[in-house]
């Protein structure tokens, strides 16, 4: 059994790299091998670098890994006629990543298209699940506003007309957008984030993979029933820290989950979207209480 220890070497940060099924996955890892798995699963147009504060702040008590999907961050981006850009890939590679890591029971903390990665996980290993963290994560309807209204003209024909339309979500005004609307002090927020994520979307053939994961997008909502189902049969402890101010995941589709787990701990911040940059004061003492208190019985 792990026994949290003074380990001032916890807290660095590892940079590796893994194949996967042919495909190299990036991701940072940090804590005791042995202590209890936390996995951190990154959103769009992100990747593990959103994780750079958090992960030195678990890992004195916790065995933290944080990949990159294939066409993000710092793992490989295999041409689309060769690979199959989709969520049920994603969850499949994260998968092997896991087993090649020796995690064999985890916490999850799913953030925007870490969700859908993540409850795919949890379908296919629910027993593995120790935890959920949800931060503007959704598994709900009431989480699809009129901001998806474009993405489901696309789901409902998979046009060149209505991808073309989504084609200006890629440039650098709305990944601005993400990170600062519904903030009340932007001064709180790196600018580095939205120039960092920019960066790896101008790459030549990187727009093509995420209008492809935009289409794909509809099989997540319809496993929404589900994922439902898994929380309601096995009630992994959960908390959720949500932006409230999030056009993208509305603050509906964050209630919406106490249907399934009365028990969750919600918790509405007053921010938007990436919650994590300018909220982490609140977030990470929330999630370090709620961490300690439910894996250690786990």
């Amino acid at each position: 059994m792990f026994v949290p220890a003074n380990r001032p070497h916890s807290a660095v940060t590892h940079h590796r790299t893994a194949q996967v099924d042919g495909v190299e996955l990036f991701y940072r890892e940090a804590g005791p091998a042995d202590a209890p798995a936390v996995v951190l699963l990154h959103g769009f147009p992100t990747s593990s670098h959103m994780y750079r504060h958090l992960i030195p702040a678990l890992a004195d008590r916790y065995h933290v890994i944080a990949p990159d999907y294939p066409g993000f961050g710092q793992s490989a981006m295999p041409d689309r006629k060769d690979f199959t850009y989709s969520f049920a890939k994603y969850a499949d590679l994260v998968d092997g990543l896991l087993s090649q890591l020796g995690a064999k029971r985890y916490a999850l903390y799913v953030m925007d298209y870490g969700a859908p990665v993540g409850f795919r996980l949890a379908l296919k290993h629910p027993e593995r699940v120790s935890a959920l963290v949800v931060q503007n994560g959704n598994a709900y309807e009431e989480g699809l506003q009129s901001f998806w209204e474009p993405l489901r003209a696309y789901w409902a024909d998979g046009s060149a007309a209505h991808r073309e339309a989504l084609r200006p979500t890629m440039g650098l005004e709305f990944t601005k957008f993400q990170y600062l609307d519904g903030v009340r002090d932007v001064s709180r927020v790196d600018p580095s984030t939205w120039v960092h994520d920019q960066a790896l979307l101008d790459r030549p053939g990187n727009v093509e993979i995420q209008l492809d994961l935009f289409y794909d997008y509809r099989t997540n909502v319809q496993l929404y029933p589900r994922f439902q189902a898994f929380f309601r049969e096995y009630r992994p402890p959960t908390l959720i820290v949500w932006g409230a101010n999030d056009k993208i995941f509305p603050a509906e589709g964050a209630r919406a989950f106490k249907r399934e787990l009365p028990d969750a701990e919600l918790h509405l911040l007053d921010t938007g979207h990436f919650a994590l940059e300018d909220k982490a004061d609140e977030l990470i003492p929330l999630m370090r209480d709620f961490l300690g208190r439910t894996l250690s019985n786990r």
